[in-house]
């Protein structure tokens, strides 16, 4: 298998833009990624677009990449459209990398482009929840106010705390951390600071989750073009980002249980073909959908031990300048939440770590970075997850 370098990366500012359809915010991101590596689009071999909501929001199905990219000069490249709950974007990636490491193609871009934002909240709304199993768990409700993944991250809240010691207080923290980074990113859906108070104080949603503890409804696109060494060297590039391992499981447990489950193992694997542990890792990553799942996730990663999860909220570990930065961009909480868009943003934060250019939120010295992107409700667990590590 060749080595994978990331060789340009591009996020647009996540919100929501009404007057915008999918396909202006999908055009930014390929602008962006390729003047980020100093690439046209006759160098791109294979696209791989991901997306899950035009199905249910505008009707568009099947084609959605090739519709979202029409004005991009991509036609006539293979493009492969991805559906994969929240973990859609690191599936593109992921299948990107798989592209180059087999040499199928020397060039592979990955677009993750969302728009949620929808006039009727309830169609939205129902687009998430139709991430589950609809004939187990019922189809969406078209009165609910809010995503019935909330309800999900309640369950699993709870249960947190009673095996943790987790307080509301220790989410809340989480919310914070997130919103503190992402006043630092300019491309941040929001980026006031937040009180601990303010947190706890906000409307309840479900459960122990108040609104700031949960991610928003919002619109954007990232996207990243990877390489091999010979098409590095084609474009000009130099070899700053490599992707050290890419893992995606699915999720197997059909009934909440615990700790562990497919993100643990997906970890596993990625440390094993990364050659690499919890220990080395610099800069974090993390799929905090609710506050509660980023304290889980440093259970499920291996950045905590069994339990330990919310020590590093509480102990400024997991903070910027702390032993090991987590979604030092704002995480889904702060920089916002478009479904499809998701994995790739976390990507494109990692490889402006690794490369030094993040600014005031910028984790000095990182050298080695992991994300982790779940998504989707198979019963009990995430229906998918994608790890992915990078190194400078």
């Amino acid at each position: 298998m060749r080595d994978v370098f990331v060789a340009g990366a591009f996020v647009t500012a996540f919100g929501k833009y009404p007057d915008r359809p999918l396909r202006s915010l999908a055009q930014d991101a390929v602008s962006g990624v390729l003047a980020d590596a100093a690439a046209s689009p006759q160098d791109v071999d294979a696209v791989f677009f991901a997306n899950t909501g035009e199905g249910a929001l505008n009707d568009q199905h099947s084609i959605r990449g090739q519709v979202a990219l029409q004005q991009t000069r991509l036609l006539g490249k293979p493009i492969v459209n991805v559906e994969n709950a929240c973990a859609s974007g690191s599936t593109a990636v992921h299948l990107a990398r798989a592209a180059i490491a087999s040499g199928e193609a020397e060039i592979a871009l990955a677009i993750g482009a969302e728009k949620l934002s929808h006039p009727d909240k309830a169609r939205t709304f129902a687009a998430f929840s139709a991430g589950w199993d609809v004939e187990r768990f019922g189809r969406p409700d078209p009165t609910a106010t809010h995503s019935g993944f909330m309800d999900v991250y309640a369950a699993m809240a709870v249960a947190y705390m009673e095996r943790s010691g987790a307080t509301s207080d220790d989410f809340a923290a989480v919310s914070v951390k997130s919103h503190r980074n992402g006043a630092l990113n300019p491309n941040a859906q929001y980026r006031d600071p937040l009180t601990v108070e303010q947190v706890l104080e906000s409307r309840q949603i479900s459960g122990p989750l108040t609104l700031l503890m949960c991610s928003p409804i919002g619109d954007g696109a990232a996207a990243l073009l990877l390489t091999s060494r010979e098409g590095l060297a084609r474009i000009g590039g130099t070899p700053e980002v490599r992707v050290l391992a890419s893992v995606l499981r699915s999720g197997s447990r059909l009934d909440m249980n615990g700790a562990g489950g497919a993100v643990a193992d997906a970890s596993a694997a990625a440390y094993e073909r990364a050659g690499i542990g919890p220990a080395d890792l610099d800069v974090v990553e993390v799929h905090d959908a609710a506050a509660p799942g980023e304290l889980i996730a440093y259970e499920d990663i291996g950045i905590a031990g069994p339990g330990r999860g919310p020590e590093l909220i509480r102990t400024g570990a997991t903070a910027l300048g702390g032993r090991v930065p987590v979604n030092p961009g704002g995480g889904l909480l702060s920089r916002g939440h478009p479904v499809g868009a998701t994995g790739c943003a976390q990507l494109v934060e990692l490889t402006d770590q690794l490369r030094g250019r993040c600014g005031a939120r910028q984790v000095k010295g990182a050298r080695v970075a992991l994300a982790e992107n779940g998504g989707g409700w198979i019963g009990g667990e995430v229906a998918a997850v994608a790890i992915s590590v990078l190194a400078s």
